[in-house]
């Protein structure tokens, strides 16, 4: 979970700690710190490991969340990488600045010969279907939601780039991870990343890098095969990918199955499996927001909230991360299989594992409304449990790029001493604490 907590530019703060030192206190079996930027650019308050000067905050962390949970909690990374998107612009502003303007344009409204800025006046006073026909689809899409690049945008240098250029980035985003203490890192080829669209079917590119499976995963195993190079053999590097894209044209489980058993091959350390959230059934944005990828359909089905369709909101994912596992274990591989999505309580998670859909179960929203839900269900506390309502506050909390809380808890007890405010002074940042005996 991303809780928008670092500082502007990248670098640990003291809440990063709070709040997964809070977390490890419930001691888990292992913590995924958030999405963490691999490249040394900006990214607003996102944790980001793209440069050495990052890699002392970093071991701090690590120190602390591990000393926190007595050294019981394994402390792993994501690592990310993302492409460029831009908010939804005025219309008047799209016109003026963004667009480029073409001969197809000029022949549209029959200007070859007017002076550019008439050319887009005229364009910006069109009535909507005269528009809808004038402009490409591309352009249709940059007026209504927002400017957003796609690794099948080979025109542009840095995208046709991207297979020269990521698995470098990964490695030594790897190697600074090692250095700062982690114990692993989990390779980010899911939802609305850069690596997750490689692997999709919607990724057309023509250089090698697209189309057939076999191309599709070229670069999420070059990717692999450089992090190793770089970690060694005896670390741990994992990857998230998608069981289910749950977008039309997209992949499916059947899809996810052979790439899981290509990643087991490689020898990736463990397959985490999420679904959805993705950009392209993302809900148009209002003017001044960006697109935000949880916001359609495939956005539900990797959040699935307590106001659910007929299946619910609770192991959505286990059937096709099961699919996963049994193509990894009929082609000789043990690989561990983690799976993730609506799960919340004991049984249900034993049951996952004692039926075989997957080796490890993780969450995050129940982790976030209880972090010692561990503690609790190891002393056979379960009446102690605060469960996840799904009802997504957290979710949109993070939408708006706000500090991530839980409305569980984060009204109780404001005045406590030591405890920490949100920026706006209205919540606490994080949990109270459990004393055991409550």
């Amino acid at each position: 979970m991303v809780p928008w907590r670092a500082t502007g530019d990248g670098f640990v703060t003291q809440y990063n700690i709070d709040w997964y030192a809070r977390f490890a206190q419930g001691r888990p079996g292992a913590i995924v710190l958030e999405a963490t930027g691999i490249r040394d650019v900006p990214s607003g308050p996102l944790l980001r490991v793209g440069h050495e000067r990052f890699v002392p905050g970093l071991a701090t962390l690590v120190e602390r969340v591990k000393a926190a949970s007595a050294g019981e909690t394994r402390v792993f990374i994501q690592l990310i990488d993302f492409l460029g998107i831009r908010r939804r612009p005025p219309a008047e502003t799209y016109f003026q600045r963004f667009l480029r303007v073409t001969d197809r344009h000029r022949d549209a409204l029959g200007a070859q010969d007017w002076p550019e800025a008439d050319v887009r006046a005229a364009l910006a006073a069109l009535p909507p279907d005269a528009l809808t026909a004038v402009l490409a689809p591309r352009e249709r899409e940059d007026l209504a939601t927002g400017y957003r690049e796609r690794v099948t945008d080979t025109h542009l240098p840095h995208i046709a780039d991207l297979p020269a250029v990521l698995p470098g980035l990964f490695a030594d985003a790897a190697v600074r991870a090692r250095e700062a203490g982690f114990d692993g890192v989990e390779l980010h080829y899911a939802h609305a990343y850069t690596m997750a669209s490689f692997l999709s079917r919607t990724n057309t590119r023509t250089d090698g890098y697209g189309g057939a499976p076999e191309n599709r995963l070229r670069l999420p195993l070059e990717v692999f095969a450089a992090v190793r190079r770089a970690t060694g053999d005896d670390y741990v590097v994992g990857c998230r990918y998608l069981a289910d894209e749950c977008v039309p044209g997209g992949n499916t489980a059947v899809d996810a199955a052979p790439i899981g058993v290509a990643f087991a091959r490689a020898g990736m350390t463990f397959l985490s499996l999420s679904r959805g959230g993705k950009f392209d059934d993302a809900k148009q944005p209002r003017v001044g927001e960006a697109a935000y990828p949880y916001t359609g359909r495939s956005g539900y089905e990797c959040m699935p909230a307590f106001i659910s369709d007929a299946a619910g909101p609770f192991g959505r994912n286990v059937a096709a991360t099961a699919a996963v596992r049994a193509a990894a274990r009929a082609a000789g591989f043990e690989t561990p299989v983690v799976v993730a999505g609506g799960m919340h309580g004991f049984a249900q998670a034993e049951g996952v594992l004692r039926e075989g859909a997957a080796d490890i179960v993780g969450f995050a929203r129940q982790a976030l409304a209880d972090p010692d839900w561990f503690r609790k269900v190891r002393a056979g506390r379960g009446d102690a449990v605060r469960l996840c309502e799904y009802t997504n506050y957290c979710e949109g909390l993070d939408q708006k790029h706000k500090q991530v809380t839980c409305q569980l808890w984060d009204r109780a007890d404001l005045a406590a001493p030591g405890t920490s405010l949100s920026s706006d002074g209205r919540r606490r940042l994080v949990a109270p604490a459990w004393d055991g005996d409550a």
